[in-house]
């Protein structure tokens, strides 16, 4: 092997490293983010929600779908809120999830 071809394979290893980090970390905000709406709407049991919050996400590419989901969902109990304050909790906590996986190791 070459040290073209090393470098190749150091680089591949690390996109795939940092899209396996990049995807726990979005999966550890919706699950954030459902534990933060379900305590905002007051539900007993917050996990059977959090794992809907979870689940949306497999719908469409992006976060668009857990957008709705949530965003929906404050709206429907009655909540005043809107998207962009539901987007900014989405960035706030996705930034604490890739905190937690980066110190976690």
């Amino acid at each position: 092997m070459t040290t073209f071809d090393d470098r190749e394979k150091g680089f591949e290893r690390k996109f795939a490293l940092d899209a396996e980090q990049e995807f726990k970390a979005s999966a550890r905000r919706n699950r954030m983010l459902g534990e933060w709406a379900a305590g905002l709407m007051g539900l007993e049991s917050p996990e059977e929600y959090v794992r809907a919050v979870v689940k949306s996400d497999f719908e469409q590419p992006g976060d668009e779908d857990v957008l709705r989901k949530v965003f929906g969902d404050l709206k429907g109990s009655g909540l005043e809120t809107t998207e962009g304050e539901v987007r900014m909790k989405m960035d706030e906590l996705l930034a604490q999830a890739r905190e937690q996986i980066k110190t976690a190791g």
